[in-house]
């Protein structure tokens, strides 16, 4: 049992370290923004940080060049037309 919650307290700063530093590193965000999200990074554990991270990668995903939005209806035009 005690390696059990050693490990998952190991798990859980290895998260936090790497979601922190996800943060302040990037540059759409402001310090306020920062600070405030890296303090609930650390006081919910393990919603906080991964919540956050996978918000962020949904984000990231949307920038890269190239992807495209699953939304709309297809080849028709707003006139209805296949074409």
């Amino acid at each position: 049992m005690e390696n059990f919650v050693l490990i998952a307290g190991m798990v859980l700063v290895i998260i936090n370290i790497m979601v922190s530093v996800l943060i302040f590193r990037r540059d759409d965000i402001e310090k306020f923004q920062k600070i405030a999200q890296t303090i609930i990074v650390w006081l919910i554990p393990f919603v906080g940080g991964i919540g956050l991270w996978m918000f962020y990668s949904g984000q990231d995903q949307e920038n890269k060049p190239g992807y495209k939005r699953p939304f709309g209806g297809g080849t028709v035009d707003s006139a209805g037309s296949g074409d």
